[in-house]
């Protein structure tokens, strides 16, 4: 058995005698943390925690952390890093005045990287998304969902799950996939589009399944893609292959995504930029998640979800980054807690418990991740000194995570 013990930790935040599932509400802004503490980790486990008169006298190796504060590892329950290129032409466009809708109806967009992926090897997709993963790890991410849906074929769709599934295979954090067959309609499909979801339904979510290559299904409910009725029919199908429902929601506009992914039982909704009180009521009556991803936001230009609104409604709110080529081309879960706290009237303690327990819990991995507790994996970062838990989402350009520590060890690129 090899262990690590943390000594002096200025605070120790998120640490949990009595587990939560998640937290809601008022809830989130209570972080639990233990001033001047320990913390000890044997093999890939959290095994003890505690104040300093409490600490162990020996370990197989030993960080002091004086003037440090430790927190769990980000959960980022929703990315799409699996691309074959960037898409820094439509950025230029955006600030030429084009909209995200007129530059998607001019062929770019989703279906932009579409058409690059389609003609990119499994092995470039792979390369280039094992470097995105570990860039966000040392960001401070140790549990990550990555979503396919810039194939929008079935071998291109398939390659993508195949890419993901060669990634959680080498990857020292663990990795939910999700397809995402329903991303856009492709422009061959244009007049077509019933055949394209019959496509989905019949031809992509039978191989998914056979081969085992995603935990949930996703659709991109909302104006201009898919509508309430066609998200109903593709989810309820994913549910008879076993796939669990993720949904792309009210990001464009109040598109009734919010209230078919609770009728079809999502575990999260995401974007909900548009969310108003239908919105909010639908989701205080479901175990569904609200996911904020203030990053595309603050990209594209739209409004903030309205993230004080729902913690006041004591919903569960959840951050992830939506790193991808189009609309977040950034994977930083600090800045998103910055951006949470700056733009979206969130506490410090609310945006990292959403950022952490919640965010384990959108990808069902709140038994292992997104707190301190004994016997839970031991995935977490000590900071540079700081001042104040404040601090953090205050100094949103600087790099102040100074160690990663994944499954009990230290780790490095």
């Amino acid at each position: 058995m090899s262990s690590l013990l943390i000594r002096n930790i200025k605070t120790l935040y998120q640490a949990e005698t009595t587990r939560r599932k998640v937290v809601k509400g008022a809830d989130m802004a209570d972080l639990p943390g233990i001033d001047d503490a320990f913390l000890l980790l044997e093999n890939d486990r959290i095994a003890a925690f505690g104040p300093m008169d409490k600490c162990p006298s020996r370990a197989d190796q030993v960080i002091d952390a004086s003037g440090r504060l430790a927190l769990p590892s980000w959960c980022d329950s929703h990315t799409h890093i699996v691309f074959a290129a960037s898409r820094e032409e439509e950025f230029v466009d955006r600030i030429r005045g084009l909209s995200y809708e007129e530059i998607a109806r001019r062929g770019g967009g989703i279906l932009n990287s579409a058409r690059k992926l389609q003609q990119a090897s499994e092995d470039e997709l792979f390369e280039g998304a094992f470097k995105r993963l570990l860039e966000v790890i040392g960001f401070g991410t140790g549990a990550i969902e990555i979503k396919s849906g810039y194939g929008l074929s079935v071998e291109s769709e398939i390659k993508m799950l195949r890419v993901i599934r060669r990634l959680k295979s080498v990857s020292p954090i663990p990795i939910k996939a999700t397809f995402l067959g329903a991303h856009a309609i492709p422009v061959e499909y244009a007049q077509r589009r019933e055949e394209y979801i019959s496509l989905v339904i019949h031809k992509m979510l039978p191989q998914v399944a056979e081969e085992n290559l995603a935990e949930y299904c996703d659709v991109f409910c909302d104006r201009g893609f898919y509508t309430v009725q066609e998200t109903e029919r593709i989810l309820n199908a994913a549910w008879t292959y076993g796939l669990k429902p993720k949904i792309h929601a009210n990001e464009l506009d109040y598109s009734g995504g919010v209230q078919v992914g609770v009728a079809c039982h999502a575990i999260s909704v995401d974007h909900l930029e548009y969310t108003g009180d239908a919105e909010i009521e639908a989701l205080k009556s479901s175990q569904t998640l609200p996911t904020l991803l203030p990053s595309c936001a603050f990209f594209l230009g739209i409004p903030y979800a309205p993230a004080r609104k729902m913690i006041d409604a004591g919903l569960p709110v959840v951050l992830a980054s939506d790193y991808n080529p189009g609309s977040t081309p950034s994977g930083k879960m600090p800045f998103v807690v910055s951006l949470a706290c700056i733009k979206m009237k969130m506490l410090p303690e609310e945006a990292i418990s959403a950022a952490t327990l919640n965010g384990a819990r959108a990808m069902e991995l709140e038994d292992d991740y997104g707190s301190i507790a004994v016997g839970k994996k031991a995935n977490l970062f000590l900071t540079r000194p700081v001042p104040s838990l404040g601090y953090l989402p205050y100094a949103f350009g600087s790099d102040w995570i100074e160690t990663v520590i994944l499954n009990g060890k230290t780790w490095t690129k």
